[in-house]
């Protein structure tokens, strides 16, 4: 490899190797640290590498993708001194590569589509960009743009790379050692993508999305009372039948008592809506009060849940709609209309509000559990975890 193409890929691999490691840093604080601070590239909405940091495209198999970029620097590093190491006597493997210029080139080149597939789904689908993410981008292409054969076709390099790769792999102890390494990969991989050890923020995500992708609620109970009736473990819930991640916690919760026993589940309506939470200011659902006065109806008819589950699945905004569902719940739809315009509902729900704000609850979903306050969702496991470490026990 020429000096004049080496010195250039030497540079730009290490300020490579310098991004990465601060992206790991960002990617350790977001995912890792509760008290981190926001990072220095996270300066809006929209230009923040703290939000990129945190979605599921920040890993690939379960390894987080600052690590695949570090791990393609240093192999860069490598290959522009493989000249040298393979003179040592436990590196002389590495006359493998008896072309690093066109290893360098046809992986600087992989790199650069990668990042750009990487570019356009920050922009199109996270809807963010992080700028430290798009450096490297650009870094990768200047690598295989150094990396070239001077003279040579697009193609060229890569072809050579790859008559290379095939001739070292002709030869047994480097076909064995190769397969060696793929499969110890593989087997990481298999690890980390299960695991998601090194990724816990898109392991909390996969497990939240897993509930909202269930349609029909298979969990779904009937009656007034979700749970053991004489539970000392108990969940006092505070939705808003429009707030798409109260879907979610109906669902979980509902499979929660299918799961353990000596727990019971509390509802509370907390509808963000000025239409009769006047203490919110302004209104984020605009049905949910109406839909709120339809549930608590149905409690005087022993059916809280039965229509409970379609209001929350389906978000009906019209006394249509949910009449329609009343009556697939099996209610009384005469009764339902004349109870949920009446003082005792208004009341009811007005009670549950002024609850809700006195316990210093400002959003939903939140829940109690032992006189604690949980706003937001959590994954699936860890609400089961904190209920058994309460008291709760699986049923046999």
């Amino acid at each position: 490899m020429k000096l004049s193409q080496k010195i250039p890929v030497l540079i730009l691999a290490i300020i490579g190797i310098a991004l990465t490691i601060k992206l790991g840093i960002i990617y350790w604080d977001v995912n890792f640290n509760d008290y981190a601070l926001p990072s220095f590239c996270s300066i809006n909405d929209y230009v923040d590498c703290d939000g990129v940091a945190k979605t599921t495209h920040s890993q690939a198999f379960g390894v987080p993708l600052w690590a695949w970029g570090l791990f393609f620097y240093l192999f860069v590093i490598m290959l522009c001194f493989v000249d040298k190491l393979k003179n040592y006597k436990y590196l002389r493997f590495l006359e493998v590569f008896k072309t690093p210029n066109a290893y360098i080139y046809s992986l600087g080149l992989l790199a650069f589509v990668i990042s750009m597939t990487l570019a356009f789904v920050s922009i199109y689908e996270i809807n963010k960009i992080c700028i430290l993410c798009f450096a490297t981008y650009f870094i990768n292409f200047l690598i295989a743009l150094f990396a070239r054969t001077r003279g040579s076709r697009v193609f060229g390099d890569i072809k050579t790379s790859v008559v290379d790769f095939i001739n070292a792999v002709k030869i047994k102890k480097y076909l064995i050692a190769f397969l060696s390494v793929v499969f110890v990969g593989i087997a990481f991989l298999v690890f980390t993508s299960t695991t998601l050890i090194f990724a816990p923020n898109v392991k909390k995500i996969k497990s939240i999305e897993a509930f909202k992708n269930i349609k029909g609620n298979p969990y779904g109970v009937g009656g007034n009372v979700l749970g053991n009736p004489n539970a000392k473990v108990v969940i006092h819930e505070y939705t808003d039948f429009e707030c798409p991640h109260c879907s979610i916690l109906n669902i979980m919760l509902q499979r929660i008592v299918s799961e353990l026993d000596n727990v019971k589940v509390v509802h509370h309506n907390f509808p963000l809506d000025t239409h009769c939470n006047s203490k919110i200011g302004v209104s984020i659902h605009e049905n949910s009060c109406f839909i709120a006065k339809y549930a608590l109806a149905a409690e005087f008819q022993g059916k809280y849940w039965n229509l409970n589950n379609y209001l929350f699945e389906y978000k009906p905004n019209n006394e249509k709609d949910i009449l329609h569902f009343a009556k697939q719940a099996g209610l009384d739809v005469d009764k339902l209309k004349e109870d949920a315009a009446s003082e005792k509902v208004a009341k009811k729900l007005e009670k549950s509000i002024d609850d809700a704000y006195n316990l210093k609850i400002i959003g939903t979903p939140s829940i109690i559990i032992n006189s604690k306050v949980y706003t937001g969702i959590m994954p699936y496991y860890e609400l089961k975890e904190l209920l058994i470490k309460n008291g709760a026990i699986e049923k046999k």
